[in-house]
């Protein structure tokens, strides 16, 4: 049962957007982009690496509102194999930082029953990075509410890539050389295995592209954009995108019934006509 106290202060802009929320409708699993640290110092003549710092308070208000709202999934893109071309201070900043953020954080992931789960190129990172990611994801192992993904060394085209060498190691091990690789087997095999796919993708910053994250799983996923810069994104931002994402119509490529009806009835009323036009002719 979420404790609607947990989500909003009595009076507060994010009570009224609380209000705003069908909580029987809420998204599985939220993809978040988190863009727009660099800015964000920049704007206050900080170095590039203050956004950093101060985008982790985000990412703790962020993580904990969506264990109250008891979501299926977040993923947070973190670090992407990319990312690796900025300059080698930042990069063993962001990397200080994550070690920092799940030391003081593990037990606030274990208060929220949060299970954690780091996604991407993870043996790519440095081994200190590996065993602290390690650590969180064992200690946090038997949580059973939000299941909070973080992509780290993470790229859409390079999971792509990696679950099919998966898949072909798998078949010549089997020797199965002739077998059907169908959509649901390939996902299978994808980082993101038995997780439900996004239904809600949110950017901050404004930019308007999906940056390498999940290519695959965001297939149908709502897209919202937002121009805050992620340190300074929180629950209200998140409740702003969860009631637009809830106004959205999603059809997977179908129609409503209704509009069903009324391309039958149109396909009726044209037969009607081709009907009429026969006979016309054939009277002449």
């Amino acid at each position: 049962m979420i404790d609607l106290r947990k989500l909003a202060e009595p009076g507060s802009i994010e009570e009224t957007l609380v209000e705003k929320i069908d909580l029987t409708r809420l998204p599985r699993h939220v993809a978040v982009i988190m863009d727009g640290n660099g800015r964000w110092a920049k704007s206050r003549n900080l170095p590039r690496v203050e956004g950093h710092r101060a985008g982790i308070n985000s990412v703790r208000e962020i993580v904990e509102t969506g264990a109250r709202l008891e979501l299926g999934v977040m993923t947070l893109y973190a670090f992407s194999v990319e990312n690796w071309k900025r300059p080698r201070y930042e990069v063993a900043t962001l990397m200080m930082l994550l070690k920092e953020y799940l030391r003081k954080e593990l037990a606030t992931l274990m208060e929220n029953n949060i299970r954690f789960k780091p996604i991407g190129r993870i043996e790519g990172l440095d081994p200190s990075v590996q065993r602290e990611l390690r650590y969180a994801q064992e200690q946090t192992a038997k949580n059973s509410g939000l299941l909070f993904q973080i992509a780290l060394n993470y790229g859409g085209r390079a999971e792509i890539v990696d679950t099919v060498n998966r898949i072909m190691s798998l078949l010549r091990e089997k020797e199965m050389s002739d077998a059907v690789i169908d959509e649901a087997f390939f996902g299978d095999h994808l980082y993101t295995a038995n997780v439900d796919d996004p239904d809600l993708l949110i950017r901050t910053s404004g930019e308007l592209r999906v940056s390498n994250f999940l290519l695959w799983q965001i297939a149908y996923a709502e897209i919202h954009v937002t121009k805050v810069l992620w340190p300074d994104f929180r629950k209200q931002h998140l409740f702003e995108a969860i009631i637009d994402f809830q106004s959205r119509e999603r059809r997977y490529g179908g129609v409503e019934p209704g509009d069903s009806e009324m391309f039958v009835e149109q396909d009726e009323t044209a037969d009607s006509r081709q009907q009429t036009a026969d006979r016309g002719r054939s009277n002449k």
